[in-house]
C-alpha cells in the first residue's frame, strides 16, 4: 500500500493493532481501578499505606512496564513475516498473561506469578521466533 502524499509505503500489521488496542482496553481499565481505589480513599497522591491502593498502583504500573515490549516485538516479528496465527497465539496469549498477572495482583492471588511468567514466556517466545524468521537474511 502507497502513501500518495508521502510517496512511501505502508504496511498493514493487523495482529498488532488487534493485540495492541486489546492492550490498551485492559491498561485503561486498570487506570480507572486506580481512580477508582483513590477515590475511595479521597487521596490523590501517593498509597496512604493502603494495601489494595498499592496493589492497584502496581498492576496498572507492571502492565505499562511489559506490555509496550511485548507489543515491539510482536509487531516486528509480524514485519519479518511472521505466521498469522503463531502471531495470534503469542498476541492472545499476551492478553491472557497480562490479565492474569493484573487479577492476581490485585486479588492477591498466586495468578499473578502464572501471569508474570506467561508474561516472560510471550517476550522469549515472540523473541526466539523473530530469529528463527531469520530477518537479516
Amino acid at each position: 500500500m502507497t502513501n500518495p502524499l508521502l510517496g512511501t509505503h505502508l504496511f498493514a500489521v493487523p495482529v498488532t493493532a488487534l493485540y495492541a488496542a486489546f492492550n490498551v482496553f485492559l491498561t485503561m481499565g486498570l487506570s480507572i481501578n486506580v481512580s477508582r481505589v483513590r477515590g475511595r480513599y479521597n487521596l490523590w497522591r501517593g498509597d496512604g499505606g493502603h494495601a489494595d491502593l498499592i496493589a492497584a498502583i502496581r498492576a496498572h504500573g507492571n502492565n505499562v512496564e511489559n506490555v509496550p515490549l511485548a507489543l515491539l516485538l510482536l509487531l516486528v516479528t509480524e514485519l519479518c513475516g511472521g505466521n498469522s496465527m503463531a502471531l495470534h497465539a503469542f498476541g492472545g496469549a499476551l492478553l491472557v498473561a497480562r490479565g492474569a498477572h493484573a487479577f492476581g495482583l490485585i486479588a492477591a492471588s498466586r495468578v499473578q506469578m502464572v501471569g508474570s511468567l506467561m508474561t516472560l514466556g510471550v517476550q522469549l517466545g515472540l523473541a526466539g521466533y523473530m530469529l528463527w524468521l531469520r530477518p537479516w537474511g
